[in-house]
């Protein structure tokens, strides 16, 4: 259901806006985003695994939280990185 540290360390890089950055919100959305889809697939298989399902909805409300702060400081990022992570809204 976690995701590996050799898969972290590739979402760090791909979405990183300078070297060293692990802190941004593109970063932190990025992570987030591999987490929910990981547990999405995992509850095809578990349908009634509630206590795991609380946490993807806590994942799921950690990132709205994060997009909206950067959909607030800069539209053109924000409209970047759900294009680039192919988000819905």
């Amino acid at each position: 259901m976690s995701i590996t540290a050799e898969r972290k360390q590739e979402l760090i890089k791909e979405y990183a806006t300078k070297d060293g950055d692990t802190g941004s919100p593109e970063v932190q959305v990025a992570i987030l985003s591999e987490r929910i889809s990981n547990l999405t697939g995992h509850f095809k298989t578990h349908a009634k695994d509630n206590h795991s399902r609380r946490g993807l909805i806590k994942l799921v409300s950690q990132r709205r939280r994060l997009l909206d702060y950067v959909k607030a400081n800069d539209q053109a990022r924000y409209e970047d990185l759900i294009k680039r992570l192919g988000l819905r809204r």
